[in-house]
């Protein structure tokens, strides 16, 4: 009690200072500790879920990019193989060409020897049958001396049946 005495500490008052000092700590903690701490963990709550969801994001943005890597590198095969193929086409495309123009040409070679052949057959029909009329003029001149008529007409008609034969053969 001396220290009580020697601080001049009263009891009363003591007593009302202490409830005085209880009750402004729990109007304190009630109102305003209470609602601060609420608000400390709702702002606690959002930033955790800030962190998740730029977390989520940043999975789903490397899934994106390897997703955009994986359609890229599809989309550059579909293009080889579409380039491929197009190449095989144009390859195919000049061999038909190609052998088209090379079956026209033995087309256009096969027709010319035949107009030649029937030109060939024609103009030895026509050198046939002028040999023929200059052998019977020079056959009748050259028998006229020798021969009668009848006899004449007899050896031409061998001559020229031997000589059709050799035209024809």
């Amino acid at each position: 009690m001396e220290i009580v005495q020697k601080f001049g500490l009263e009891a009363k008052l003591f007593l009302f200072q202490l409830i005085n000092f209880l009750f402004v700590v729990f109007i304190l903690k009630k109102f305003l500790f209470a609602p601060l701490k609420r608000m400390l963990d709702e702002r606690r709550h959002k930033i955790e879920q800030s962190l998740q969801d730029a977390e989520s994001t940043k999975t789903a943005l490397e899934n994106a990019s390897k997703e955009k890597i994986k359609i890229l590198a599809a989309a550059k095969a579909n293009a080889d193989k579409l380039t491929k193929s197009a190449k095989i086409s144009i390859d195919e495309e000049k061999l038909k060409a190609t052998a088209q123009a090379r079956l026209r040409s033995e087309q256009i070679l096969e027709n010319a020897k035949r107009q030649v052949a029937v030109e060939f057959s024609n103009m030895s029909k026509q050198i046939g049958k002028t040999s023929i009329d200059i052998s019977s003029k020079v056959l009748s001149k050259v028998l006229s001396d020798l021969f009668t008529d009848d006899e004449k007409q007899k050896l031409m008609s061998r001559a020229l049946e031997k000589i059709n034969e050799q035209i024809a053969n």
